[in-house]
């Protein structure tokens, strides 16, 4: 009914915490340019790792749109979201978000914080490669 909208407001949080550490960054390579240039040698950073997340949660938050477009679910006029005519349908909408909606969005979490890891496995694999 509505589950998108929890992965929408985890992307809405993400995008903003993706700007801020972005703005850290760039007044990190201000401050200490070496360290910066050597950092960025070979990792990636937090906030492109970030950008990950955030794709993966807007781009799953807009796929379950369409398909709720597509079931009659959410409609083009107010209340938008079908199951807001009546109560007991707002209930059973506000359930499934708290349900389905949460345990999806924690799993795209849990799959991008999997992705972090691999990641980072690699960057010190490159590392050690290179002697450091």
């Amino acid at each position: 009914m509505a589950c998108f909208l929890v992965s929408a407001a985890e992307a809405v949080v993400v995008t903003a915490v993706k700007k801020a550490v972005e703005k850290k960054e760039i007044e990190l390579k201000a401050e200490r340019p070496e360290i910066a240039n050597e950092i960025e040698e070979h990792s990636i950073s937090f906030s492109q790792k970030l950008g990950w997340l955030m794709k993966m949660l807007w781009g799953g938050a807009f796929l379950l749109l369409i398909e709720h477009m597509w079931h009659g679910e959410v409609v083009p006029w107010p209340p938008f979201l079908t199951a807001m005519a009546s109560a007991e349908e707002t209930a059973s909408m506000l359930h499934e978000m708290a349900t389905v909606g949460v345990a999806m969005a924690l799993l795209v979490t849990l799959a991008w914080v999997v992705m972090l890891v691999v990641s980072n496995v690699m960057e010190r694999r490159a590392l050690v490669k290179e002697g450091r």
